[in-house]
């Protein structure tokens, strides 16, 4: 996706923190198809009904955490039932991720390579009331995931949250959920029952929150009006974080 063949290497040991994790709790929110994100086939229901349709090729440009340099490439975007598939190909990498819209919001999780087996991503709208409406996404899974998280304790996006939610099964889970300032975003912690962790930026009103092992990054892009895609990227324990802007062609 982006330079991340220095730049990225220096986040591996904060996501590597996640791994453990993932692996106690995935299961418990999110089963994974046998259908990869690289899958031809293509379910019908689009991914988003709004009028701003994201699929389509773009040129990118973007900056590297701590101002490591900037960067230029291609991204694709197909849709992929409940979720989109984004492909980059920068500096002669490729990249391969798992994305959710809410309105006017992505959040998208990504691997280098084709193979982004175990990333995830929560994109979650900020209620008035401090509530979270989240919308999840796993690599190698067309179904989405929903999840509630009612504030229980706490000002702003911080604090202790209650949870409830269908996995991509169409399962109900409970839970909790703590929020804390991380750096550049937020750390979530998820008991569920199982615990999960994550590491979010918030844009506005809502954050993508990526999930995963020490190879998953993740996007929080807004869509502008013009079809631009306008992005913060990043990894678990991010002290700053790197941008990115994609221009339809």
């Amino acid at each position: 996706m982006k330079k991340i063949s220095s730049t990225f290497s220096r986040l591996l040991p904060f996501l590597a923190l996640l791994v453990v994790a993932l692996g106690c709790g995935q299961d418990d929110k999110s089963e994974t198809s046998t259908t990869g994100a690289n899958s031809s086939t293509t379910a019908s229901t689009p991914a988003s009904t709004s009028t701003s349709d994201i699929v389509g090729t773009y040129d990118i440009s973007g900056t590297n955490e701590n101002g490591a340099g900037a960067y230029k490439g291609t991204l694709e975007v197909k849709s992929r039932g409940d979720v989109y598939q984004f492909s980059w190909n920068t500096a002669g990498k490729t990249y391969d991720g798992v994305g959710v819209r809410t309105g006017n919001n992505l959040g998208v999780a990504f691997a280098e390579g084709e193979n982004g087996e175990g990333c995830g991503v929560v994109l979650y709208k900020i209620g008035a009331d401090g509530t979270l409406d989240g919308k999840a996404g796993y690599w190698g899974n067309n179904s989405s995931e929903s999840e509630t998280a009612t504030r229980n304790s706490g000002t702003g996006l911080e604090g202790d949250y209650s949870i409830k939610g269908k996995n991509t099964q169409g399962k109900p889970y409970e839970g909790t959920l703590g929020v804390k300032k991380s750096g550049a975003g937020y750390a979530f912690t998820w008991q569920a029952p199982s615990t999960l962790s994550g590491f979010g930026i918030q844009q506005g009103q809502s954050v993508a929150v990526g999930i995963g092992g020490n190879k998953c990054g993740f996007v929080s892009y807004e869509v502008k009006s013009d079809g631009t895609l306008d992005g913060k990227w990043g990894g678990y324990g991010s002290t700053s974080v790197g941008t990115e802007v994609a221009k339809k062609k």
